[in-house]
């Protein structure tokens, strides 16, 4: 079975054929749109494994997006002790999740 490891958002994931990965979100792009990442690192299958310098030509993986949202909130909390200083913050990171429809 083909996978690859491609690189958006800052972030590196493994996917292959069928995979239903939540990425950092991907601006522009709603529900049914068809994405296509081009930096691929790393493509591998059963003839072998291609590793980039620093990505691999030839390789295309195309997705269809499943949905956008927002991760559940996490709590930053900023102290210092003896000081009264307290700082209470809280943040969602949005993500966008695709469904890999190929890895060619």
């Amino acid at each position: 079975m083909a996978y690859a490891i491609i690189r958006t958002g800052g972030k590196q994931f493994r996917v292959s054929q069928g995979d239903v990965v939540r990425v950092p979100s991907l601006s522009g792009k709603n529900a049914g749109d068809t994405v296509e990442f081009d930096e691929i690192l790393v493509s591998g299958d059963e003839n072998g494994l291609q590793i980039g310098t620093p990505v691999v030509d030839g390789v295309r993986v195309t997705a269809t997006v499943v949905k956008n949202g927002r991760a559940p909130k996490i709590i930053v909390y900023k102290y210092k002790r003896r000081k009264q200083y307290k700082r209470t913050h809280g943040h969602r990171q949005g993500f966008t999740e695709v469904k890999i429809d190929s890895v060619a």
